[in-house]
């Protein structure tokens, strides 16, 4: 393998009784897109995070920049940001101290006003000090997903990053990653809205249910 990118090869998935998905393959290259698109319960979610090294795969390897991930999974995660359903926010902390142990469990050095800038990029520097569970639903995915201002991390994985999200607010996610793309790094998105990102090279990938 000789891709600086994510390599995904034979990948196969089962639940249960249920084969989610099978012979899954694809390279994503720095400046790429991958969209997953699919019906509820095709798999989508769960390819992300086989991706990320959440759920293990029935067969098949991925490899990140020419190494089986198995056998370098603190590199590849170290370079890999995943977002997924959740938003992951503790309701009685400030959405700047979320945002503070967030950064300090991923080992990533940010200070207060790197932090203030990410929630003023994506609108919702107002709601800065009060706590989460005060906030909507749209308001507390804004907060979560102001952490796409703050990494330096090289491949996104974003399950349906712009649910619950106004249109100011997907036009500022889409700027934020086609800036990733255009910096040389990589995304993988699921999204059921239409949405238009610039990239150096898209692909898409269509699951069944």
């Amino acid at each position: 393998m000789t891709s600086k990118g994510v390599t995904a090869v034979d990948l196969s998935c089962v639940r249960g009784d249920r084969i989610l998905f099978k012979h899954i393959d694809f390279t994503l290259e720095p400046g790429g897109l991958l969209y997953v698109l699919g019906e509820n319960g095709s798999g989508k979610s769960s390819l992300l995070r086989l991706l990320c090294g959440l759920i293990k795969a029935e067969s098949g390897a991925i490899h990140w920049q020419g190494a089986d991930v198995k056998h370098a999974l603190e590199v590849f995660q170290s370079d890999l940001l995943y977002m997924g359903h959740l938003n992951g926010l503790k309701e009685d902390m400030s959405p700047i101290e979320n945002l503070q142990v967030n950064a300090h469990l991923a080992g990533d050095n940010v200070n207060k006003q790197a932090i203030l800038s990410a929630l003023e990029a994506i609108d919702v520097k107002r709601c800065d000090s009060l706590p989460v569970r005060v906030l909507s639903q749209g308001q507390k995915k804004r907060v979560a997903l102001s952490r796409l201002w703050l990494t330096k991390r090289k491949l996104w994985i974003l399950d349906e990053p712009f649910a619950a999200l106004d249109s100011t607010s997907v036009d500022l996610l889409v700027s934020r990653i086609s800036q990733h793309l255009s910096n040389g790094g990589m995304a993988i998105v699921t999204t059921h809205q239409e949405v238009v990102i610039s990239a150096q090279s898209t692909q898409v990938l269509r699951l069944s249910a």
